[in-house]
């Protein structure tokens, strides 16, 4: 059977599903994430709850058969029926490791003991990601850590003073040195600062997707 990294290990060396107009549903690959994948044509439901009951949703929703998956009718009841809470649709990208160091100063925080860095992304990506590093640079800071499916996700945060500098970008280039896998992103759309940062440090987008977080 496909499972989740299957399908983002593909998508991250440029093979995505096919556009088919089809919806394959996965199991979780842990309790704490489930969720809606949207690429080109086809979409992904990754959650324990039965695929017959899947389809049989969106079958139920009352727009496009290609937008089901992803709109607001379906989440609501996907949410329900899962006893889960969602935030936002993100777009979702990845670019690929780059050799050689980091072309920014950076000092990981607190080695050996992630739990002892208290900035607000390192512990907002504690709960939400495994493996959590996080490193500093002047005016800002760069986390990984293993999102769903196992990948390796990464987030940054600049403080408000040093905004308008560049250093989002050089952020984000940084983590592609730091990486030894593809490297993925969650953007939210609206967000076009932040969209813009990550497309200029060479993330390509793939798709969209909405987590569903355990209470």
């Amino acid at each position: 059977m496909e499972t989740l990294r299957d399908i983002l290990d593909a998508a991250a060396h440029g093979v995505l599903p096919p556009a088919d107009g089809r919806t394959t549903v996965v199991p979780q690959d842990c309790a704490r994430d489930a969720g809606v994948l949207a690429f080109t044509a086809h979409a992904v439901v990754f959650t324990d709850e039965d695929p017959d009951w899947i389809h049989r949703a969106l079958r139920a929703v009352e727009c496009d058969a290609l937008a089901a998956p992803m709109n607001p009718g379906f989440l609501a009841t996907l949410a329900e029926r899962t006893g889960r809470t969602s935030e936002t649709i993100d777009a979702m990208l990845v670019a690929a490791p780059l050799p050689g160091e980091a072309p920014l100063a950076l000092k990981e925080l607190a080695p050996g003991g992630i739990e002892d860095a208290g900035h607000s992304r390192v512990v907002y990506a504690r709960g939400r990601r495994d493996e959590v590093r996080a490193w500093a640079a002047d005016g800002g800071v760069l986390v990984t850590g293993r999102g769903i499916g196992g990948r390796l996700e990464v987030s940054v945060e600049v403080d408000e003073e040093a905004r308008h500098r560049g250093l989002g970008r050089a952020l984000v280039t940084a983590a592609r040195h730091l990486a030894p896998e593809p490297l993925w992103a969650q953007v939210a759309p609206g967000n076009a600062r932040s969209l813009r940062t990550f497309l200029a440090a060479g993330y390509r987008p793939v798709g969209s997707e909405l987590l569903l977080r355990a209470p």
